[in-house]
């Protein structure tokens, strides 16, 4: 798997020019008060480890590789599938007692945006803290990584852009939080004109689809907060807000591109794609077939 090989990889450089271990980071995506990143270790059982700190909560998918991972809260071996949990200031340690090497992909959260999340998965005590340094591989947890897994593979053939990474690090706060807090994961509370107010982002998607619909503009027009407006959407409409955006604007593509004689590379534009490569590709993948050969078979 490309988790893996990507490991593989950076250990047999690492070999090859003798070099000690060390961590990398490579920022894969960025928002309003969250970052992921896709972080390779190469250290080693005669690395020393050595005191970090985490400067912002953080929730790290590990993807390969195994490490101890040490701070206030105890130790504990993390493994594939595993949650690493970190809270603002908190010291650690990672260590590679057993075998060289790991690969996560982590997510940083700003206080106030984690803080909020929280108070929406109805996890928060009084300020929002880990009190547990690990969540293992759990079944609740394993869609969930396993799409995050994929979408870090796809890097390699599609832009990151392709990625909804806003509505994964949502999701993946909220679960991480209930489940290390205990608390329900599907409390069933949205309000009472969710389909209202849902309704009104649809349309609106489907009024101006070359918009620049971030999550964050339809929740604020929706009067959800991007927790709750995520997870309603996706129970009522069945798709998550990035598909929903995405599906519509291949939608009034085709339509332009069998009604109007503009090129191909104008209409992806005009629908709201930046790029041409991955509208090509997006429509491939949604209708089978190239946007120029769907034009001439219609």
């Amino acid at each position: 798997m490309a988790k893996i090989a990507a490991l593989d990889e950076a250990l047999a450089r690492r070999r090859k020019h003798g070099t000690p271990g060390s961590t990398s980071r490579r920022i894969i995506a960025a928002g309003d008060g969250w970052t992921v990143a896709d972080v390779l270790c190469t250290c080693g059982p005669d690395d020393r480890t050595f005191e970090e700190q985490h400067d912002e909560p953080v929730i790290a998918v590990v993807l390969a590789g195994t490490f101890q991972y040490r701070s206030a809260l105890g130790s504990t071996m993390m493994t594939p599938g595993s949650l690493m949990l970190g809270n603002s200031g908190q010291s650690f340690e990672c260590g590679h007692t057993h075998g060289e090497g790991d690969r996560c992909v982590s997510f940083w959260f700003a206080p106030d945006h984690f803080e909020r999340l929280a108070a929406d998965a109805r996890a928060r005590q009084a300020a929002p803290r880990f009190t547990i340094n690990r969540l293992p591989p759990l079944r609740h947890l394993s869609p969930l990584v396993a799409r995050i897994a994929l979408s870090v593979d796809a890097l390699s053939v599609a832009d990151s852009e392709e990625t909804p990474w806003e509505e994964l690090s949502i999701t993946l706060a909220g679960r991480t939080l209930q489940l290390s807090a205990g608390v329900p994961l599907n409390p069933g509370v949205s309000p009472l004109n969710a389909e209202a107010m849902v309704a009104r982002a649809a349309r609106m998607i489907d009024r101006y689809p070359a918009s620049s619909w971030t999550l964050g503009a339809l929740a604020q027009a929706a009067g959800l907060s991007r927790y709750h407006f995520l997870r309603t959407f996706d129970r009522l409409i069945g798709v998550t807000p990035h598909q929903y955006v995405l599906r519509t604007r291949l939608r009034h593509a085709a339509m332009r591109l069998v009604r109007e004689a503009g090129s191909v590379v104008d209409i992806a534009l005009d629908c709201g794609f930046g790029d041409v490569s991955n509208f090509n590709h997006a429509f491939r993948t949604e209708f089978g077939v190239s946007p120029r050969m769907y034009r001439r078979e219609r």
